[in-house]
């Protein structure tokens, strides 16, 4: 009988262990540390060249990339579609997944695609086929985007995520967060250079068009604009605007996308509506007047404002007026890009015109379907001849949760220029 009874325990006790271990490898599998890619099964879709016009409305903030893709983020995911001019998002073409870190970044230049992930780690991936291209460990972010549901800041404005094109035509991602800074080279995910700076007396503000990147350094002294060589993270200069203080506040202008690749400044004080313009390159940052005001933009050598109620562009450099449209009516720029300005009229009317010229490349009512006009725009972004807009419920409450807060379940319209 006591034997039977010990028996019985025996089995107990290993019928516990083998359950144990089974629930053990179960957790494993579910919680450890893991990356899924999905990798393309079709071609890769060739430039699509659309008719001005409306495309279509998206749930989620489109980064185009290389004029073939549409890439997104999710919470712990990005993916591409196709084709870039589809009226809808569709089947992703490509997607890849980690777990249990979240996505915060996203940056493209060609066919490279850059996420950024809450641990710190930097992922390529080729556009072509959703292939990683190489990992690279980078600094652990120390500021998160605000998040809302089409994720908008997370691909078109990631903050301590950068690109840059160094002197001798390589291209550098910048990363910044705890512990400092770090360039990776683009092409290869090769690191090639970390610096150790204190985050909590310095204020990210982007890279230039010329290699450099720049942020406001409050650590010793009066606030100064700290310029950083891409090649190799030495500090190349510092500026003191005229009449900076301690307040100092730094905005990119001019850049090729987010805000990487600027070509100019503005600089203001608290209080200062105005702020001033400066366009940046080799040496110290000149002034350029044309760029004063908040609603000035910068597109290569034009600076675009409305002045008295008129859209102008005038020479960044010397101030000289090149055309003005009093003919548009009410309107103000939203966007720019190589070549373009994009303006939205009291009436949610698209107009593009040309940067050099003025002359109107198209227009057409900003709706889809029986949408509408009513809505205000939110953040918008503009690239490869396209141009991505947030939709929102007037009157606009930014403190609304996401459905109070957008137009709809697929807020964002997007259009050809």
């Amino acid at each position: 009988m006591g034997f039977r009874n010990g028996r019985r325990r025996v089995v107990l006790a290993v019928a516990v262990l083998l359950v144990a271990a089974a629930v053990a490898a179960t957790a494993y599998r579910v919680l450890a540390p893991a990356e899924v890619s999905t990798v393309a099964r079709g071609g890769y879709p060739a430039a699509a060249q659309p008719s001005p016009g409306v495309i279509g409305r998206l749930p989620v903030a489109p980064l185009i990339v290389d004029g073939r893709l549409r890439v997104y983020a999710a919470h712990r995911q990005v993916y591409a579609d196709r084709p870039v001019d589809g009226r809808y998002r569709s089947t992703p073409f490509w997607s890849y997944r980690r777990w249990p870190a979240e996505l915060v970044g996203v940056v493209a230049s060609g066919t490279t695609v850059v996420s950024r992930w809450s641990d710190g780690r930097l992922v390529a991936l080729d556009a072509r086929d959703g292939r990683v291209a190489w990992r690279a460990d980078g600094p652990v972010p120390t500021e998160e985007p605000v998040v809302r549901r089409t994720a908008a800041t997370v691909v078109w404005s990631p903050p301590g995520l950068y690109l840059t094109r160094t002197g001798d035509g390589r291209e550098v991602v910048v990363a910044t967060g705890a512990g400092g800074t770090r360039g990776v080279d683009l092409a290869a995910g090769r690191e090639l250079w970390r610096a150790a700076v204190d985050t909590g007396c310095r204020t990210d503000v982007g890279t230039t068009s010329t290699g450099q990147v720049v942020s406001v350094d409050r650590c010793a002294g009066p606030a100064a604009v700290e310029f950083r060589d891409a090649a190799s993270g030495a500090v190349s200069g510092r500026w003191w605007p005229p009449g900076a203080g301690d307040d100092l506040v730094v905005t990119p202008v001019g850049c090729r996308s987010g805000r990487s690749g600027c070509a100019g400044l503005r600089t203001a004080e608290p209080g200062d509506a105005a702020g001033r313009g400066w366009l940046i390159g080799a040496g110290t940052p000149v002034a350029a007047p044309a760029l004063d005001g908040l609603d000035s933009q910068l597109v290569g050598e034009q600076a675009v404002a409305i002045v008295d109620g008129v859209p102008v562009g005038r020479a960044a450099r010397s101030g000289k007026e090149l055309w003005r449209r009093p003919d548009l009516g009410s309107a103000r720029v939203v966007a720019v890009q190589p070549g373009r300005v994009h303006l939205l009229t009291d009436v949610n009317d698209l107009v593009t015109l040309d940067a050099a010229t003025g002359a109107e490349r198209s227009r057409f009512s900003l709706t889809v379907g029986q949408d509408g006009t009513g809505y205000a725009p939110g953040a918008v972004y503009a690239a490869d001849g396209y141009l991505a807009v947030e939709r929102l419920r007037t009157p606009v409450d930014p403190d609304a949760d996401d459905q109070g807060y957008f137009l709809g379940s697929e807020p964002l319209v997007l259009a050809a220029t």
